[in-house]
């Protein structure tokens, strides 16, 4: 089974430009032409949030009329950039997303060798995210109604980066959530957004990971004394593929190309492989 994931599209309204200088449209655009062209081909697409710049009913629109060039079944959680009730109305003919007006995003889906979760972590109109309660509560039924192998997908990431801006905009309620993770150990993998970075750790016997938006990124600044600015940086897109076989997670990233046309040296000694008999355990 292989995953791809998705995250941070920020798509505007047709022919604006996100921040008035960057086109997330026309690069979500060329992330699907790059997943389209991938072999294998992935199986389903996760998008982690952050769906649109605003949460507009005109940014939803633009985003469905990408989103439906994908020929691969999509799941999809809100980020703090969205609209819990126009994300849900204008996907209201999802069959996994629960109906318009509910208190919050979250569904199961059951038809995948891997199970999933999608979590939804968002208050509206605010950056930072929260697990209250009520979320970790419905968390905790659904985690005891199975022992599948599960994967959760959140936007916001359940840990701290040591990016100060990112951190103070986190998730409240992460104590709560990494108990209940370590409690329940078939939740193999969670795969977060939120960061416009590759980021990764461990919760009990989960895999915690972010993934490159598919636009712009955030400057890597790791400095106690960096402050709470955020700064964005045109690094290179990607998208994740996360490998599920035999029980096991495993994360990939693909970089989007960015007219650039790929090669293969050929077979330079430095570059071969050199076989052994190698087993990992």
């Amino acid at each position: 089974m292989l995953i791809a994931h998705l995250t941070d599209l920020h798509t505007v309204a047709a022919s604006r430009l996100c921040y008035g200088k960057i086109d997330t449209n026309h690069q979500l655009r060329e992330a699907i032409t790059h997943l389209g062209n991938l072999c294998p081909r992935p199986d389903l697409v996760l998008v982690s949030g952050d769906l649109t710049e605003h949460g507009s009913p005109e940014e939803y629109v633009a985003l469905r009329q990408i989103l439906n060039k994908l020929t691969l079944p999509v799941y999809l959680v809100p980020g703090n950039h969205d609209r819990r009730n126009p994300f849900l109305r204008a996907f209201a003919d999802a069959e996994y997303l629960p109906p318009p007006d509910s208190p919050f995003a979250h569904f199961v889906c059951e038809r995948w060798p891997l199970r999933l979760i999608g979590l939804d972590t968002m208050i509206d109109g605010k950056r930072r995210g929260q697990l209250c309660p009520a979320r970790l509560a419905w968390l905790a039924a659904r985690l005891a109604e199975s022992k599948r192998k599960t994967l959760i997908f959140m936007h916001h990431p359940p840990f701290r980066t040591g990016l100060q801006g990112m951190d103070n905009q986190g998730l409240k309620g992460t104590r709560a959530f990494c108990k209940l993770i370590e409690h329940h150990p078939q939740v193999c993998a969670i795969a977060c957004g939120h960061l416009h970075r590759a980021v990764q750790t461990r919760i009990g016997e989960a895999l915690v990971f972010s993934q490159p938006s598919t636009c712009h990124q955030i400057a890597l600044n790791l400095s106690p004394n960096a402050g709470l600015m955020v700064d964005l940086i045109l690094e290179p897109r990607a998208v994740g593929l996360l490998k599920f076989v035999n029980g096991s997670t495993v994360n990939h990233i693909s970089y989007v190309p960015n007219n650039y046309e790929l090669f293969r040296p050929v077979n330079p000694p430095s570059l071969l492989a050199q076989e052994d008999d190698c087993e990992y355990q």
